[in-house]
């Protein structure tokens, strides 16, 4: 029998989750993968509410319903909520990325997906290694 390859848990950082849903580029790949059930996405609440003001901006031209939808059809049946318990603190240059370790620590992830060079430039935090989206979607070629 061959070896059972166990499901990633993954926290993905916000721009990640816009590009992967609103630009039909690369990086839309990254939607499959998690509809497939190739990778579980792990969310915080203050990472959601990120996303969720993120998707609002005028910039995007999405209407109210669309949020809506695409975090109804594409997020919630998706992504595992995560209670994050103890926040990290002081560890990115830019204090509000200090969201994404947390959400990873709490939801026993080892892997945050993101293009920030802030993050990116950490390589990782204790057991979390930070990688970029393309460096990502070649571990399911």
């Amino acid at each position: 029998m061959g070896k059972k390859r166990k499901v990633k848990r993954v926290v993905l950082d916000t721009n990640v989750i816009l590009s992967a849903l609103l630009f039909k580029g690369k990086l839309s790949k990254i939607v499959e993968l998690w509809e497939n059930g190739l990778f579980i996405p792990l969310i915080s609440k203050e990472i959601f509410k990120e996303l969720q003001r993120t998707l609002e901006y005028p910039k995007f031209h999405l209407t109210k319903n669309e949020v809506f939808l695409i975090i109804n059809d594409y997020i919630l049946p998706y992504f595992e909520v995560v209670d994050v318990a103890n926040p990290v603190k002081n560890v990115c240059r830019d204090e509000d990325d200090d969201k994404f370790f947390s959400c990873a620590i709490s939801g026993d992830s080892n892997l945050i997906v993101s293009g920030d060079m802030d993050l990116c430039s950490l390589k990782c935090y204790k057991s979390v290694k930070i990688i970029n989206p393309l460096e990502f979607m070649s571990m399911f070629e």
